[in-house]
Parts: structure tokens; sequence; C-alpha cells
């Protein structure tokens, strides 16, 4: 029984996106892939908005089937999504990580005016947090926010790089130092910027070698300048915004892992079970059902941990006491994708790197990102680390 953790409710909703999902995306994800079609990815936004799919983080928004909606389900639209085209996954997961912090900490008329249209599918959303000189280092970040006293507008100067749907967004959640005279965690801030903001600027998107279709790009601020009320929570108060989005974007990510292991496994076990060599089948040679066997327990140790620290979000529990748990669902879920990817292309051999006999090479590509992005899985053992001695502080 894999799902340990759910309740009847959650398995009706798993079966339920995912029929969503074979009808909506399964039949793009191809063109996704092949063509890195954003029409495509559009259409399956919109749907999943139309839907209502998009609010199930909000439950003061969503009206669908479920009693007690939440960041269990949000992370079950990912896993479900990523099983089927993490580039597509990645896209929707940046929206609700943009969706997350102007729900909880935007003014009303900017919730009304950047949120409602994410929620509803007709607008997508980013979060520039990534710079040149900063990744998980958040400490050495350069973009810098002021407030213009004369003018009642906040004035963005920077560069943010590797930002997920950049150019294609509507909104971006921009966080910059207000205050450069004290610790950066306690002189961040952060804003929202519509896109069509002046001196907003794209450099250039990136080539990945995986994650076709998800668009990524470099973002320039010179002189931005948006209203006093795009404010998110209050000045130089940014960084707690930040730890809070992190954790929600770690339990996401696990989904996303789990989705790909998933898609990974069930394609070394079909072919275990089917492919003859040397008289028998390949899943009764020792070397195999132990490639097998390890997949099957790393997949369940990371839904566990993934899903232990979904529903302890959902329970109220966030921040510092969220940190140790997120971050050891993001670890393991990420990795295990790594695993299941690159054992999965070495079962099917000669068919696992070629295009034209299945997914497993577009997986094996798409896999490698995970223990990059949302955090390093480096990161994320000091963070585990940091919980566990609280006495000391682990020497990055």
């Amino acid at each position: 029984m894999r799902d340990f953790f759910m309740t009847d409710e959650d398995r009706a909703f798993r079966a339920e996106i995912r029929e969503f999902l074979a009808r909506e995306l399964a039949p793009r994800a191809e063109a996704i892939e092949r063509d890195e079609d954003w029409e495509a990815v559009k259409q399956v936004v919109r749907a999943l908005g139309e839907a209502g799919y998009m609010k199930l983080m909000f439950a003061d928004l969503y009206s669908g089937s479920l009693s007690q909606p939440g960041l269990t389900h949000a992370t079950m639209l990912s896993e479900e999504a990523a099983y089927l085209n993490y580039a597509f996954e990645t896209t929707i997961a940046t929206a609700l990580s943009c969706a997350f912090p102007l729900h909880r900490f935007a003014r009303p008329e900017i919730r009304d005016r950047y949120l409602t249209p994410i929620l509803e599918g007709s607008a997508i959303g980013s979060i520039c947090m990534t710079e040149p000189n900063v990744g998980s280092d958040s400490a050495g970040m350069e973009t810098r926010i002021r407030f213009d006293s004369k003018t009642k507008e906040w004035v963005i100067d920077g560069f943010k790089r590797y930002i997920s749907n950049a150019t294609k967004s509507d909104v971006y959640i921009v966080w910059g130092i207000s205050d450069p005279d004290v610790a950066p965690q306690k002189g961040m801030t952060a804003i929202a910027v519509s896109a069509d903001t002046p001196g907003i600027s794209f450099p250039q998107t990136y080539d990945f070698m995986g994650r076709r279709g998800c668009v990524v790009g470099e973002v320039t601020f010179e002189n931005v300048r948006v209203p006093a009320e795009n404010l998110l929570g209050e000045e130089n108060k940014g960084f707690k915004i930040m730890l809070s989005a992190f954790n929600f974007e770690r339990a996401i990510l696990g989904g996303s892992g789990l989705g790909v292991a998933r898609s990974a496994f069930d394609i070394a076990r079909d072919h275990a079970q089917t492919r003859v060599a040397f008289g028998e089948k390949l899943g009764q040679k020792q070397l195999i059902w132990d490639m097998i066997a390890q997949m099957s327990w790393r997949i369940d140790a990371a839904e566990l941990l993934t899903y232990r620290a979904a529903k302890m979000y959902d329970a109220g529990i966030d921040g510092k006491d969220l940190m140790r748990e997120a971050a050891q669902c993001k670890l393991v879920s990420t990795e295990t994708a790594v695993y299941c990817a690159d054992r999965t292309v070495q079962i099917l051999g000669g068919d696992g790197v070629t295009r034209q006999f299945g997914r497993a090479e577009q997986i094996y590509r798409d896999a490698r990102a995970l223990p990059i992005v949302g955090g390093s899985s480096e990161m994320a053992k000091y963070l585990i680390a940091a919980r566990e001695m609280p006495s000391i502080k682990p020497n990055l």
C-alpha cells in the first residue's frame, strides 16, 4: 500500500486528477517535449484553472470536491503531472509558488489583480530569487529595492537568472535588499511586479538538456517602478516570506520527484517482466531484480517523507518547525528520481538512450535538474543537520 498517509477522500482525488491529466496533459505531452509547444502548455494550464485545480492550496477560494484542500492535494497534482511531463509540472509549480505569497501576503487589490488570473488559469507567474552570485545563499543578494517617498513607488534594480516562466509570466515576485546596513535576513523585501512594467527585460532564455518545453531564463530590472501597494507583507520582512515559500516549494518538489521516479520505475518494471535474455525474463536476473527492489523501496521512502511534510503543513506546521521535514522530502524524492531514471536506462540498455524506443531517455534528462532546483541536495542536508544539532551551526 503506497499511500499510507492518505484518506479515502485523498485517494478519490488522486483518481480524479489522474483522469483529468490523462485527458488534458497526456495528449499534449509529446508536443511539449518535442516541439516545446508553449500553446499546448497554456491550454493545459487554462484547463486546470477552469476546473478549479489551481486553487487547491487556498481553502478560502476552492470550491471543488475536497472538504479540506491543501498542500497534500497540490503535491498530488504535481506528482501526477510530473509523471506525464516534468517540464509542464515545472510551469504550474512555479505559478503556484508565485500564487502562494500573493495569497498570504498581498494587499486585497493586488490579490485581485494578480492572484485571481493565475488561479483561473488565464495568467502565469514567476518567483525571482536566484542571481549570478546567489543560489541557496540568499545573503549575497545584489538586487536593490528602495522606496521613493516622492512618487510613492518601489524602485527595483537588479538581475535574476534561472527564472522559470521568464518571458511568459504575467507577474513576477521579486526579492531584493531594501536595507543594506543590516544583515540580509533583516533587510530583504518582496515586491509584486507586473510583466509590462517599464524597465523589465529578458536578456536570454536557457537551452537545458532536459525539461524541454519549460521556459527558463534571465530577468533584468532597471529602475523598475511599481506602486506602493505592490509590497508583499512589510518592508524588510521579505526573508520570512522566502522561508515560508521554501517549505511550500520543497513539498511540491517532493511530489515532482515522486512523479518522475514512478514514471521511470513503471518503464523499468514492465521491461524487466517482458524482455527475454539468455532464455528467461530479464527480471529473473539477480542484478536486475536488485535494481527493481532498490527503486521500489526508495520510492516508498520518498512518498512517506513527502506526504508527511505536506500533511504537517496542512495541520498548521510551518517555518522552522517544518524546515527539516520539508528538506528531507525534497532531498529523498529528487535523489530517488535521479536514481530511478539512471537505473531504468541501464535496464533498457540501448533502448534506454534512444528516443525511438520510449521516454526513458527523456526522463533521464529531466530528472537531473531535480536535486539542483529549489535548493540543492547539499543545502537540504545542511538544513536537516542544522535542526538535528541546534547547539552548533554546521559550517557551509
